[in-house]
């Protein structure tokens, strides 16, 4: 079968100094101190480990080279500092900084080569400026979604503060991805740890399974069932388990402390507008699919991150003998393009 990946979380690189074109002139030398310009908290991990893993000069012409080496047709990028966005305290400094990330993908990636699309950073410190943005990253830049941090908010993304946000994306056709990151360990209980290695296990697993279980026991999924919902970089093989866990407590406890969730949350996720990446690894993706079928999973590469093992990756993927290959044609593009639209995803199906 002739399958034209798509690569459904892809990361950019993006420096300061990068995105400091693009700012207001009133926040461009916002920091922490004269000289030492950061517009992200910084949690001093070694993502590295000395610099001996990952690639950290990667440009839209080096991505597009790495597109080549795989075979991939398009691919959705998500920011790196920026998945820190949640951590911004300062709502005017947060809405500026998402318009400045949002026009230098535009500018330095999306119109270099179509084939690159990304997601929108937006400030959900400020939920009207927010829903402004996606308005305008979606409409204008051509973003194909919006990021929602999965970290770093002082409330859980199921928040009704939020729902408008929800509703802007449903009426115009957009998709949402929750995507996590290590900052911030004590919000998924990896504060007692004192090594990147513990604290990255639970990360980005323990992140989407919070605001999962936010999404969907507060009923955003039943309010908004047109709306595509990703849960980006920590597998599938989480799923079984916590739609288990979260099926017992509904079936106990939702008719009082989460009536909007009307339905199992398996049905949720069976109707196909809630995603999950998949590692190629993952022992568990046959039972995930024989669980709740092969319409909401997406490959994911990860590069250019220091644990992304692109393109193998790929192939691994495309080699498993333990699922069809009809299913494997919905992981590696058709539910890529059912996530992120037909009109975000053209020329993948070229």
């Amino acid at each position: 079968m002739d399958i034209s990946p798509i690569d459904a979380d892809g990361h950019l690189i993006e420096t300061v100094d990068q995105i400091a074109e693009f700012m207001d002139p009133a926040f461009r030398d916002y920091g922490p101190a004269r000289g030492v310009r950061s517009y992200y908290p910084s949690d001093g991990w070694d993502r590295s480990v000395r610099w001996t893993l990952g690639r950290w000069n990667v440009d839209a012409k080096a991505f597009l080279e790495m597109m080549e080496e795989g075979g991939l047709r398009k691919a959705v990028l998500y920011p790196t500092q920026g998945l820190g966005i949640g951590w911004v305290r300062d709502p005017d400094f947060a809405v500026a900084l998402c318009k400045a990330y949002n026009d230098f993908f535009f500018n330095r990636y999306h119109k270099v080569d179509r084939r690159l699309t990304g997601v929108a950073l937006l400030p959900l410190q400020d939920v009207s400026e927010a829903v402004k943005e996606l308005r305008r990253a979606f409409t204008e830049l051509g973003a194909a979604g919006a990021m929602l941090p999965a970290v770093g908010l002082r409330k859980p993304l199921g928040h009704r503060d939020f729902w408008p946000i929800y509703e802007e994306a449903e009426r115009l056709g957009c998709m949402v991805a929750s995507h996590a990151t290590v900052r911030g360990p004590h919000y998924f209980g990896a504060d007692a740890f004192d090594s990147f290695i513990e604290v990255h296990t639970l990360s980005h697993a323990f992140a989407q399974m919070t605001q999962f279980t936010s999404l969907v026991f507060s009923g955003v999924p039943e309010r908004f069932p047109k709306l595509r919902i990703g849960f980006m970089e920590a597998g599938c093989s989480w799923l079984p388990y916590w739609i288990d866990r979260m099926h017992e407590e509904w079936e106990k406890r939702a008719q009082v402390e989460a009536p909007q969730c009307r339905h199992d949350p398996a049905e949720y996720v069976r109707r196909g507008n809630l995603f999950v990446s998949v590692e190629s690894g993952e022992r568990s993706l046959a039972e995930v699919i024989r669980r709740f079928g092969d319409d909401c999973i997406v490959f994911a590469s990860d590069f250019p991150h220091w644990d992304a093992e692109y393109p193998e990756n790929l192939h691994a993927l495309k080699r498993r003998d333990d699922i069809s290959e009809a299913s494997k044609s919905k992981l590696l593009h058709d539910n890529a393009v059912r996530l992120y639209g037909s009109k975000s995803m053209s020329g993948a199906t070229d």
